[in-house]
């Protein structure tokens, strides 16, 4: 009896050293194994096998990518303004063994180191500065840390400054100024248009007034040309009627006479006072300057052939 019950013991304890000498590790994750206290190797993602009683698991490495939150502190400016500001950091562990065994408490290594080296990058700037160039921060920020972090086999990937809040009085100054910035802006393109409409209309008026006077010049022309041409006219007629006088002949008389009579009674019809007009019995004067116009004609047809 005393017999089968150490055989069970002992198949049971060889069972228990046989299952406690297999190990799964997940993906993403790295174990160190230790043997009486002193790192041995590595096991990657999978099953592996370590000797019970003198093998034991180290460190559960977390392999993949994590964020850490960098706690809000205030910060003193260049110029002496105070910011408040909070940030996150994204790492990798790259070498599980530097991770484990180079720092203690890594994650909280880097929540330190991050939140001194924005005292000290943030404290280099001036207000404006630090509002205006978050992503120059960022990159001074990751230079350093990514430098400081190497050592420790972690790859700082990126930083992010979350929060940048100054004090209540600065935001407020802040958005005075914007407004006053914004109402100038709007006055200085106010004025622009009104300089613009003004020019625009200034020379409308210049084209207009020199097509004004350019028509007035045009007309000028025209009727200059028209009165020489009738004053051509004229003369032509007044020496064709001279030369007709000068060999006696009785119808340039009546062309002259009836010349004047015909515009004294277009004048008299044309009056406004005039709302009758009474025309004379006798036309024998008017048959006789019509007889006179065409013997005129006449004589300036048998001169020209």
């Amino acid at each position: 009896m005393d017999a089968a019950f150490v055989a069970i013991v002992i198949f049971v304890v060889a069972l228990v050293f046989l299952f406690s000498s297999f190990k799964f590790v997940p993906q993403g994750f790295s174990w160190t194994v230790e043997r009486f206290g002193r790192y041995t190797r590595t096991l990657n993602p999978g099953m592996s096998v370590i000797i019970p009683v003198f093998d034991r698991i180290g460190r559960k490495m977390n392999m993949m990518e994590t964020v850490l939150d960098v706690p809000q502190q205030e910060v003193i400016t260049k110029d002496n303004a105070m910011v408040s500001c909070d940030a996150v950091v994204f790492i990798q562990v790259i070498d599980p063994v530097a991770a484990a065994y180079e720092v203690n408490n890594l994650h909280h290594a880097i929540q330190n180191l991050s939140l001194t080296n924005i005292r000290t990058v943030v404290g280099s700037m001036d207000l404006d500065e630090v509002l205006s160039n978050r992503d120059d921060i960022n990159a001074r920020l990751l230079a350093v840390i990514d430098a400081a972090t190497n050592p420790w086999g972690v790859k700082v990937t990126r930083i992010e400054i979350a929060d940048l809040s100054p004090p209540a009085d600065i935001t407020e100054a802040m958005a005075r100024q914007m407004k006053a910035e914004r109402l100038k802006r709007a006055e200085i393109l106010t004025a622009e248009g009104d300089k613009q409409s003004a020019i625009l209309k200034a020379e409308g008026l210049k084209q207009s007034q020199i097509l004004e006077a350019e028509g007035r010049r045009e007309a000028a022309f025209r009727d200059a040309e028209a009165r020489e041409r009738e004053a051509e006219a004229e003369a032509k007629a007044t020496a064709m009627v001279s030369e007709a006088i000068a060999r006696g002949d009785v119808n340039a008389i009546n062309y002259f006479l009836g010349q004047q009579y015909v515009t004294a009674f277009e004048k008299l019809a044309m009056s406004d006072q005039q709302k009758t007009v009474i025309i004379p019995a006798e036309f024998s004067s008017i048959i006789g300057t019509i007889e006179g116009v065409k013997g005129l004609t006449d004589a300036a047809k048998k001169s020209r052939e």
